[in-house]
């Protein structure tokens, strides 16, 4: 067979695989419940030790199984701002972490990339402070990129896979689509959307948000 006709035939199959894998990601009209995430940290051992001495204090459950608020707060401070009282997130990581909004992230004058949590090579630093101790973080500092947490089943319904990206379309005052929304995929998840403050408010979104997922984030 002519090498063009096998090269039409292949191309014109790839694209119809592509369609329907979109129509698989926009075929499940269920809404997904939107979380908003604000900043927080996530410590290693040798850094709860460096600040407050003592293993972190269990407050309450967070929504992802094994996930937990604790009592802890510390300060951020940056090359040129600090914020106070941030949330300190257990358990402990393997390595230290901080996730802020892009806001936050001009305040303390840090330029954070937009990251996966627990992608933090070559990322930023900052130093943290508890009143009683401190710990200097020569990475860490990202903001924290928009994801939906699925289960197995939850990503058969919806018609994704973990690491893919999709668009999402937010029904709030000011209506609007976010794109590149990574799907995370694990037997422990439970469904929900986590995006920063700043995405909120971006589209005017309030309590008991939802956003529905219209296909698969094409590549530019």
């Amino acid at each position: 067979m002519d090498q063009t006709i096998v090269e039409g035939i292949i191309k014109k199959v790839m694209d119809q695989m592509g369609d329907a894998k979109t129509e698989g990601a926009a075929r499940c009209g269920d809404a997904i419940p939107v979380e908003l995430s604000g900043r927080h940290v996530h410590l290693c051992e040798e850094d709860i030790q460096e600040l407050f001495g003592a293993p972190l204090t269990y407050v309450k459950e967070l929504s992802q199984p094994g996930q937990y608020l604790c009592k802890e707060r510390v300060r951020l401070i940056g090359p040129s701002g600090v914020i106070d009282n941030v949330a300190v997130l257990g358990p402990a990581r393997p390595k230290s972490q901080v996730e802020l909004s892009l806001t936050d992230a001009r305040i303390l004058g840090i330029k954070a990339p937009v990251r996966q949590s627990g992608d933090v090579a070559g990322t930023p630093g900052i130093v943290l402070t508890s009143g009683t101790g401190l710990a200097g973080l020569q990475e860490g500092v990202i903001v924290a990129a928009r994801h939906i947490h699925m289960s197995p089943a939850d990503a058969a319904k919806y018609g994704v896979a973990d690491n893919q990206k999709v668009d999402v379309h937010m029904d709030g005052n000011r209506p609007a689509v976010f794109k590149d929304v990574i799907i995370r995929v694990h037997k422990d998840f439970r469904l929900a959307m986590h995006i920063d403050f700043d995405e909120a408010n971006s589209c005017g979104l309030g309590k008991n948000a939802r956003g529905k997922i219209v296909g698969l984030t094409q590549e530019a």
